[in-house]
């Protein structure tokens, strides 16, 4: 476990300075389009990609949140291509569980140009929940971006029901369900009967490969 966070944090390394070499700083457009180069030309990376960004893209702008979670920054592509479409004024904080992630991903923002955007908080998911009230002056979420542990889909949505955090209208879009998947996040949020949920068929990033994002609007009490 411990090898392959450090392997996920090199190649995150090595993508920046690929950004930093060939991207125009300042313009998050470029910053993603040269990190989408990069995916398909030497490594692929662990974020969503072109192909299921340009959803993630189609939600942002159809939703048009004041206030967004994401869980799972990595090296904080999501979180510059959310930036980069969210209204004037809204707030996104971002959630890295890796310290060394989350040293890559404030450099990634802040050369995209758009930090001025971006909370960017290092812990675990579960703990940032619990205290996004108290700590951040949350009130409630208008969308919410899953793409961190898998297994830990269902947990850190239950929490969010539990500490209130959701209203009805929220939109909750969660990232391969397919591909590795989550079969219990997509069980629950498929037949609980607060949820309207529908999988958006894309492809895993930067190959040929099914995957899906799981969209789905909270309906709860």
């Amino acid at each position: 476990m411990v090898e392959e966070a450090e392997a996920m944090t090199e190649r995150a390394g090595k993508m920046l300075a690929y950004v930093l070499q060939h991207a125009v700083e300042g313009d998050a457009a470029s910053v993603i389009r040269t990190a989408d180069e990069y995916g398909y030309k030497y490594e692929r990376m662990m974020h969503v990609g072109d192909m299921k960004g340009e959803i993630v893209r189609e939600v942002v702008n159809e939703l048009a949140p004041k206030v967004i979670l994401e869980l799972g920054t990595y090296f904080g592509y999501s979180a510059v291509l959310i930036a980069s479409v969210m209204p004037e004024g809204s707030r996104l904080l971002t959630v890295e569980f890796n310290e060394k992630n989350a040293d890559v991903a404030r450099q990634f923002i802040q050369f995209a140009g758009v930090d001025d955007k971006v909370t960017l908080i290092v812990g675990d998911s579960a703990r940032v929940i619990k205290r996004l009230h108290e700590d951040y002056s949350v009130k409630t979420l208008d969308f919410v971006f899953l793409d961190h542990w898998k297994d830990v889909y269902k947990r850190d949505l239950q929490l969010l029901e539990e500490t209130r955090l959701l209203h009805k209208g929220t939109v909750i879009l969660a990232d391969n369900v397919i591909r590795p998947g989550a079969p219990e996040y997509l069980k629950y949020v498929e037949t609980s009967e607060w949820y309207q949920t529908e999988r958006k068929y894309s492809k895993f990033q930067y190959t040929d490969e099914d995957d899906a994002l799981a969209k789905s609007v909270y309906f709860g009490p």
